[in-house]
């Protein structure tokens, strides 16, 4: 399984690339910030929602410390999937969050 770190995402995302970044964390810890422009499917979800996905695109999976997106990339590279897991997740990340508006 292909890994990143929070760093190297966040100069991505700094550097305007465009990245696919999916936050398979729950509700409420997401309500506390993402990683701007980050899709929101909580892991439970996943399966249901890969329609939603395009094959033909890499994604990067964050969750909250990396085992959730770690599982959530297991089940997308077993459908096919381009992914790659950001290590340490969220509590990794000291770049910049938004916040959902509810």
């Amino acid at each position: 399984m292909k890994e990143i770190t929070a760093k190297e995402l966040a100069e991505k995302v700094k550097n305007g690339e465009d990245v696919n970044i999916i936050d398979v964390r729950e509700d409420d810890e997401v309500a506390k910030g993402k990683i701007p422009g980050a899709l929101h499917i909580r892991l439970g979800e996943l399966g249901n929602r890969l329609d939603e996905l395009d094959k033909n695109e890499h994604y990067y999976m964050v969750c909250r410390s990396g085992g959730r997106s770690t599982m959530a990339c297991e089940l997308l590279i077993d459908e096919g999937f381009d992914v790659t897991n950001m290590v340490g997740g969220m509590l990794a990340w000291e770049d910049d969050v938004e916040v959902e508006d509810k």
